[in-house]
C-alpha cells in the first residue's frame, strides 16, 4: 500500500495518501453536506459544504492520528515504522518488523483504538462544552462538527476491535492466544481463521441488506467483508510459508545459475538480446569480471524508451552500494521479511566478496510449490 501523495513527515514517519482516498474522501464529504443539509434545513449552502468539508478533514486527520499511535507504541517496543498511508477503507502503518512476543502484540494492537476512543471523548467533550446535551440539537456547526467526530472516532475504535485479524481487535486477539498458548505461528493461524470468518459475515449481511433495498450501504458492507477476507487469507498464507521456510537455508533454494550481462552494452540491447529472449527478471551486471551492480526490468522503466538505445546497462543498474545481500546460512524466513521490507524481488547472496547466486520470491513460490504436492 504505497503512497502516491507524500503529506510529510512527523516523527520520522512518511504520512501519504494512496489514489483511492481520493476516491472516499470525494465520497465522504458529499454523504457529509447531505447530511447537515437534511439535519438543519436552515443552514445556508456556504455553511452546509464548508462544515463538510472542514469535518472530511478532521476525520481523515483522526484517521492519521488512530495510525500514529500503533506507530508510537511500535517505535517505543523497538519496531521500526516507515509510513501511513490512508486509502479507500482507512489507514495503514507500515511496521517493518513483526513483534517478537505478545506483549509488544498486544500494546501496539491496542493502541489506535485507545486513540480513537480518546479523540471521540475529547471531540464529544468539547461539543458538551458549547452546550450540546445527548439527544439535543445540533444547529450550531461548530457542534454538529464536533459530535459527528465524536461518534465516528468511537464507532471507528469499535469496528477496530472486532476479533478478525488483521484489524487490530484480531491483533489483540492474536496476542492473546500467543500468551496463552505460546505459539506464534498457531496465535495467528487462529487469529487469521477468525478474520476469515468475520469478513464472511460482513460479506452475507452485506448481500442481504442490499437485497433488501438497502442499496449501497449493503454494498459497502459486502466489500468490506471482500477485503478482509483477502486481507485474513493473505496474513494466513503469508504466515504458513514463513513457518515452512524458518528451517530453510538460502543457499538450499537460490538460484545459482546467474546469468550476467556487461555494463557496457545499451539498455536496447539488453532488453532486445537478454531479457525478452530469455523471459528472466534479474540479471547480474559485470565490470571487468567483477559484479557491479543488478539490473530487472524495473530499472530499465525508469528510463524513456526513446532514451534506451543510447543509455547504457551500467547507467540504469542498481550499483552494488545500494543493493542489499545475505549469505548462503542466512534463513530463507530471514531473507523473505528483509525483502518484504525493502520491497525488492530478489537479493543476491554472497560469501567471501562472491556472488553464489540469486534469491528470489520465485524460488520460495516453486519450493512450496513442491512441498504442496507431496503434502508436507
Amino acid at each position: 500500500m504505497e503512497a502516491q501523495i507524500k503529506l510529510g513527515r512527523v516523527r520520522g514517519i512518511e504520512i501519504g495518501l494512496h489514489y483511492s482516498w481520493v476516491i472516499i474522501a470525494l465520497l465522504i464529504t458529499f454523504s457529509l453536506a447531505n447530511y447537515f443539509r437534511t439535519q438543519n434545513p436552515g443552514w445556508s449552502p456556504g455553511t452546509v459544504w464548508l462544515s463538510a468539508i472542514l469535518t472530511a478533514v478532521l476525520f481523515f486527520a483522526a484517521i492519521v492520528t488512530h495510525e500514529l499511535g500503533h506507530s508510537v507504541v511500535a517505535m517505543a517496543r523497538g519496531l521500526p515504522v516507515r509510513s501511513v498511508t490512508l486509502f479507500a477503507l482507512g489507514g495503514v502503518a507500515r511496521i517493518d518488523k513483526d513483534a517478537t512476543d505478545a506483549k509488544t502484540e498486544f500494546w501496539v494492537g491496542i493502541a489506535g483504538p485507545i486513540t480513537s476512543i480518546l479523540i471521540g471523548v475529547l471531540c464529544l467533550g468539547l461539543g458538551g462544552l458549547l452546550g450540546w446535551t445527548p439527544g439535543g440539537s445540533l444547529a450550531s456547526p461548530p457542534v454538529a462538527v464536533l459530535v459527528w467526530l465524536g461518534y465516528i472516532n468511537l464507532a471507528l475504535a469499535a469496528f477496530n476491535l472486532i476479533p478478525g485479524f488483521p484489524l487490530d481487535g484480531g491483533r489483540v486477539l492474536r496476542a492473546i492466544l500467543w500468551w496463552s498458548m505460546d505459539d506464534a505461528d498457531r496465535a495467528t493461524r487462529s487469529a487469521a481463521r477468525t478474520g476469515q470468518a468475520v469478513a464472511l459475515a460482513f460479506i452475507l449481511l452485506g448481500l442481504l441488506r442490499f437485497f433488501s433495498g438497502e442499496g449501497f450501504g449493503g454494498l459497502w458492507m459486502a466489500f468490506i467483508g471482500w477485503f478482509l477476507l483477502d486481507a485474513a487469507t493473505a496474513s494466513l498464507v503469508e504466515r504458513e510459508a514463513m513457518a515452512l521456510m524458518r528451517g530453510v537455508r538460502v543457499g538450499d533454494v537460490m538460484s545459482r545459475d546467474c546469468w550476467t550481462v556487461s555494463g557496457g552494452i545499451s539498455l536496447q540491447s539488453f532488453v532486445d538480446d537478454h531479457l525478452l529472449r530469455s523471459g528472466r527478471r534479474c540479471f547480474v551486471v559485470e565490470e571487468h569480471g567483477n559484479m557491479s551492480g543488478l539490473i530487472t526490468a524495473h530499472e530499465v522503466r525508469q528510463v524513456e524508451r526513446e532514451r534506451w538505445p543510447t543509455t547504457l546497462v551500467r547507467d540504469a543498474m542498481r550499483p552494488m552500494s545500494q543493493l542489499r545481500v545475505v549469505s548462503p546460512q542466512t534463513s530463507a524466513a530471514d531473507a523473505l521479511d528483509l525483502m518484504r521490507r525493502e520491497d525488492i524481488n530478489q537479493i543476491p547472496v554472497v560469501s567471501e566478496g562472491k556472488l553464489l547466486g540469486i534469491f528470489s520470491r520465485g524460488e520460495v513460490v516453486q519450493l512450496l510449490q513442491a512441498r504442496e504436492e507431496l503434502r508436507m
